[in-house]
């Protein structure tokens, strides 16, 4: 894989050299603790295997390609924390896939255990491939989720090679940072974030944003650099107080401020519609103790304790994750506090030992193995085990599983007793259903009710933590379609929709037989040739659904006397496409022939517009000058998508195939529909003000206006029609200079 670095090149073969060697040192320097007898010499023949096979590859700034190994190398130890097998694996993770050697050979070298590691990251690198049909890159990310449950360190080497990545993006095409950005913010930052790698996580969903949206990434980071001063003096009057009062009972401990990430400060943004200046919590206070294991937990009880005797805590916001550690095993306690100037102030309170897992995540847990740590261990083993049985379900919607995976891993928890008192992790809004089938797939099967706290619930009762769940069973139970409304855990959806399957089944075995008896008659045996063509006819997407539409009656088997009998073929009868109709019809093939040759851009809205047919996302409507990209539907021929959509990352990460690039004609004769939404100050004669601005003022066609008030405060909507997004900037920054109007903010999605 050729990676792009934004640098300039230009050494010569001897300093190449020296570079390479300098890389490799750095790489032995924070791996010399772990340095065991022969383990040098072992890591410096993969370092001379890794060299001579990527001898003559390059990227495309100019630079050795050997950088890049090496850089994966250095993250997985010194990021991840992981040792010297791991480490050469990083140095080997792109010979296989890239050059001459094969996976007999790493084999024959090292052995193979290092081999069985090799050749997960090998099928990682698949499974976005552009050329790839969906299913099939579903179905790759399944088999890689199979080599993290037997060998999580394949995942963490393939987290360091797209951390890597991510760092080095700059010089790509804009297309190749959208995927490759995309695939991140899909994929890659919800299982670094399930795994227990904060940092990593919260890198890679920064690097992402800033290609992304690098509009709003630029205004994050200006306005963190613009208030940094500011931030540094609130800060250290802060902390002043409680660092002495810390000193003065025999703390040993570090305690400083930190900027939150960019990207939690868009959510934040974004989800209270909040402009930057308005966001109060741009940093947290952290203050890791040093302390031994056996008193870890009281000690930073008394420092939460010593906290709030100068600042007035949220009770709201209190997490302890210290007496019930998060599914991924992150300890800490978190609290909120009032501190100077009316301002509140988040404080993470943690040992040295809980901060090593909350930044190695996985890796660190390995590390505290042999010691104290099996809780920590059992609850890993636990979410591996999880895993397992989900990957082992014979469910073969591998999409739905992919969505459903990824829903598990970016949740939050809640946490749920059994009526003897065990503990079970479940995500948010799990509810009693999801228990059972966590318990046991059988036991779900067979629910039709709980008792939550004793009192009796139906199977979609919401749980919440803390509750003690009892289930209760029939025999006679059956799962049916509606349980999939309101169930949250992919495990729950991947056994439901097993078991309906599974019915399915034999009631399509009936079908089957009324249909071989039906072409009995007409002499023609029920082959797979002849079942296809039925499948066309129906328009049915599978055997099993022909069959089982047959058993129950759905389709009219009287339509088989107008197929015509070849031999022992069937042939369906030609349906007639009305003349009028017929030129509306493009199919996706057509589609994907017109496509623009490979780094050709597809003009949209212009005299010299490309001739495809498109339509413009009704999901972010957008409008000249916004960054968009084309996609190609299964029925709707091109869309026109933002590249800030809420679709986009999905679709970018999972349809890559499917995807255009595309670019705006300047023309000033079309319109589009586009909407801003105000909050400000219910006074008289705003709406007047706001109207003025738009038709008299900037002579634009507004379509429709909803302002809706409550005590003197209104939110209103205004859906208008302009030529691109130079005049909805404008439109939004002379409404937010009216007096009385608090934020004006462009529609994510549409309103109609």
């Amino acid at each position: 894989m050729q990676i792009v670095t934004s640098s300039s090149y230009n050494l010569n073969e001897e300093e190449e050299k020296k570079l390479i060697l300098r890389e490799y040192r750095a790489l032995l320097r924070v791996l010399k603790a772990r340095l065991k007898k022969g383990d040098k010499i072992l890591l410096r023949h993969a370092f001379e295997i890794a060299v001579d096979a990527h001898k003559d590859m390059r990227r495309k700034s100019g630079e050795p390609y050997i950088l890049h190994p090496l850089a994966v190398a250095k993250i997985v130890v010194e990021e991840i924390g992981l040792g010297v097998t791991s480490a050469i694996c990083a140095l080997l993770h792109d010979v296989v896939e890239d050059t001459e050697l094969t996976l007999e050979d790493i084999s024959r070298e090292f052995g193979t255990s290092y081999a069985k590691i090799i050749d997960g990251l090998t099928k990682i690198s698949n499974v976005v491939d552009l050329k790839a049909n969906t299913t099939v890159q579903a179905e790759n990310f399944r088999k890689i989720l199979l080599t993290l449950a037997e060998d999580p360190r394949v995942i963490l080497i393939k987290l360091a090679d797209r951390l890597h990545n991510m760092r080095t993006l700059d010089s790509m095409s804009r297309e190749k940072q959208l995927k490759i950005s995309s695939e991140t913010t899909y994929i890659y930052s919800p299982l670094a974030h399930r795994l227990g790698l904060y940092e990593i996580k919260s890198e890679l969903e920064d690097l992402a944003l800033k290609y992304t949206q690098p509009e709003i990434y630029n205004e994050i980071t200006t306005g963190l650099k613009d208030t940094k001063r500011e931030r540094t003096r609130y800060i250290n009057e802060f902390i002043k107080p409680i660092k002495d009062e810390l000193q003065q009972h025999g703390f040993k401990f570090d305690i400083y401020g930190r900027p939150k990430a960019i990207h939690s400060i868009w959510n934040k943004m974004r989800t209270k519609h909040v402009a930057f200046e308005e966001v109060y919590d741009l940093f947290a206070i952290r203050i890791i103790l040093d302390s031994d294991q056996e008193h870890e937990k009281e000690e930073c009880w008394k420092v939460y304790s010593i906290i709030t005797n100068f600042y007035r805590p949220s009770t709201e916001r209190l997490r302890d994750w210290i007496s019930v550690p998060k599914g991924n095993g992150y300890e800490a306690l978190h609290t909120t506090v009032m501190g100077p100037a009316g301002r509140w102030v988040e404080v993470q309170i943690r040992t040295k030992r809980m901060n090593e897992i909350a930044e190695k995540g996985l890796a660190a847990h390995w590390k505290y193995k042999e010691g104290s740590d099996q809780k920590q261990e059992s609850k890993l083993d636990s979410w591996l085990q999880h895993l397992r049985d989900m990957l082992s379900s014979p469910e073969t919607d591998t999409l739905d599983f992919l969505q459903n995976f990824k829903l598990d891993l970016f949740t939050e928890e809640i946490y749920i007793y059994t009526p003897k008192g065990d503990m079970r992790v479940l995500p948010k809004n799990a509810t009693a259903l999801d228990f059972a089938f966590d318990i046991h797939s059988e036991l779900g099967a067979r629910c039709i009710g709980a008792k939550v706290n004793y009192r009796l619930v139906p199977l979609s009762h919401v749980l919440k933590s803390g509750d003690q769940v009892e289930i209760i069973t029939s025999s006679k139970q059956k799962p049916t379609e509606d349980w999939l409304s309101f169930v949250a855990t992919a495990k729950a959806k991947s056994r439901i929709r097993y078991y309906l399957k599974e019915e399915k089944r034999k009631i399509g075995e009936d079908g089957k037989a009324i249909l071989q008896r039906k072409l009995e008659h007409l002499k023609v045996p029920l082959s797979n040739n002849n079942i296809n063509e039925l499948i066309a006819y129906y328009k049915k997407p599978s055997q099993l659904d022909l069959f089982y539409a047959v058993a129950v009656g759905a389709l009219d088997l009287k339509d088989l006397k107008d197929f015509t009998v070849h031999g022992d073929k069937l042939q369906q009868p030609v349906k007639e496409v009305k003349p009028e109709l017929a030129k509306n019809v493009v199919s996706e093939e057509e589609i994907m022939k017109q496509k623009p040759a490979k780094g050709a851009e597809l003009i949209i809205f212009g005299e010299s517009s490309d001739k495809i047919l498109y339509k413009l996302a009704q999901c972010c409507q957008p409008i000249p000058g916004d960054d968009v990209f084309g996609f190609i539907t299964t029925g709707e021929g091109l869309k026109i998508h933002r590249t800030d959509c809420p679709n986009a990352a999905q679709l970018l990460a999972n349809y890559g195939h499917r995807v255009v690039k595309t670019k705006w004609a300047k023309n000033k004769e079309i319109s589009f529909l586009t909407g801003v939404r105000l909050t400000g100050l219910d006074d008289v004669g705003v709406i007047q003000k706001i109207t003025n601005v738009i038709s008299a003022d900037l002579k634009m066609n507004m379509r429709s206006i909803s302002i809706d008030t409550n005590n003197g405060v209104f939110e209103g909507t205004i859906m208008v029609y302009v030529h691109d997004r130079e005049e909805l900037d404008v439109l939004c920054e002379r409404l937010e200079n009216l007096e009385g109007i608090n934020k004006v903010e462009r529609l994510k999605t549409e309103v109609e």
